[in-house]
């Protein structure tokens, strides 16, 4: 050991190696395993499929394989529940994957699709079919469940218009910076500072 500027002996410096770098977060955890899931999917497909070969097409097989993992009720047209957000009984229609996480899973897997060297414009993540499934499952889910999804609005910030007043207080006269235009003040209180 060194010692210090002081006389006190430097504690050693341990060098940092890559196991000992933080852990992912929780989104790219959840990111690999996603990525890893949908390998394998490929994987077992009947033939076998490359990524190279992967298109929108296959995405929603996925997806759709997915559904008899879901948790969500989606009740079907003909249930008497259909429409509404809580039933008051138990009824037989199907369990799916919610919107949402359908939703997030793709956005998840169409960025792990360029980060392990997909090409952007060949993402079959983001294919057209995949945007308008999502968005017919949106739809469908919301009728069949009575909850509708309304886009949030963006709250528009007040638009605040600054004026800079110039004032002469030997004079009483007002000039406004923006116009050089001049009005005489007579009786008005204006704050110092």
């Amino acid at each position: 050991m060194e010692p210090a500027a002081s006389g006190s002996p430097r504690p050693d410096i341990a060098p940092t190696s890559p196991s000992m770098s933080a852990p992912p977060s929780r989104y790219e955890s959840q990111k690999r395993r996603d990525w890893n899931t949908f390998l394998q999917y490929l994987r077992n497909h009947k033939p076998p499929l490359t990524l190279t070969r992967c298109s929108g097409a296959h995405v929603l097989e996925f997806l759709k394989y997915l559904d008899q993992f879901g948790k969500t009720k989606v009740h079907v047209d003909t249930c008497p529940f259909f429409g509404q957000p809580d039933p008051p009984s138990s009824c037989s229609c199907p369990h799916k994957q919610a919107w949402g996480s359908l939703d997030a899973l793709i956005g998840r897997l169409r960025a792990a699709y360029e980060e392990n060297g997909g090409r952007p414009d060949s993402n079959p993540f983001a294919a057209r079919a995949v945007r308008i499934y999502l968005r017919e499952v949106k739809e469908s889910q919301a009728k069949a469940r009575g909850i509708p999804y309304e886009k949030k609005k963006r709250k528009r910030q007040p638009t605040v218009t600054t004026v800079r007043l110039d004032v002469d207080l030997t004079s009483g006269v007002v000039e406004d910076g923006s116009h050089g235009d001049s009005t005489a003040v007579s009786g008005a209180v204006l704050p110092l500072g």
